[in-house]
């Protein structure tokens, strides 16, 4: 089989017992915990870094 060939897959039915699919959401909501935490960091550095920025370019008063 070529890389080029795509097999297509069709799912016709998905059986998850409520309590397994409950169990798995809250597994998610967890998880996202520590993801938010870190992409707000993220954002809060790369905020301060273009605000320094901005504050150095920015013209002084009374100039």
């Amino acid at each position: 089989m070529e890389k080029s060939e795509k097999e297509r897959v069709v799912v016709s039915g998905l059986d998850i017992p409520f309590w397994d699919l409950v169990w798995f959401m809250v597994k998610l909501a967890l998880a996202s915990i520590p993801a938010m935490l870190i992409l707000y960091i993220f954002i809060m550095l790369f905020g301060l870094l273009f605000g320094g920025i901005a504050n150095l370019m920015a013209p002084l008063p009374g100039v």
